[in-house]
């Protein structure tokens, strides 16, 4: 999968053979209407560049369809990291509740054991010797 980055993409050069016909096309020029009609070869020429822009304009929408292509398929992984995130979010908040708790269970038998060891230490103090 390619990744699009803006400003990396370079443009798409025009096949060499469409390049060279749309070159003669516009060092020939085209017939005006009244050389069309009056000699009647302007249609063939009339006919190459309808040709030609059919080839071009067909080349771009391949361009486009490729590139939607590929943003579809971005647009499907960043659901999925983003789905992803998530869980990880989720199994993040649990693990830190359960720390919590841990903590507090960890800190309430801290003090059971020092209120314990504190009463036997007062009760050796009071025993007569």
């Amino acid at each position: 999968m390619s990744m699009i980055k803006p400003g990396n993409r370079e443009r798409q050069a025009l096949p060499p053979q469409m390049e060279g016909e749309l070159r003669e096309l516009v060092r020939r020029g085209l017939p005006s209407p009244e050389v069309v009609s009056e000699t009647g070869y302007g249609e063939t020429g009339v006919n190459n560049l309808t040709s030609l822009i059919q080839r071009v304009s067909d080349s771009s929408a391949l361009e486009i369809e490729k590139l939607i292509a590929e943003l579809q398929t971005f647009r499907t992984y960043l659901q999925e990291q983003a789905q992803r995130v998530h869980r990880e979010i989720t199994d993040y908040a649990q693990m830190s509740r359960a720390a919590a708790k841990s903590t507090r269970i960890i800190a309430e038998s801290l003090v059971q054991w020092k209120e314990a060891a504190d009463n036997s230490h007062r009760a050796r103090a009071t025993r007569p010797n």
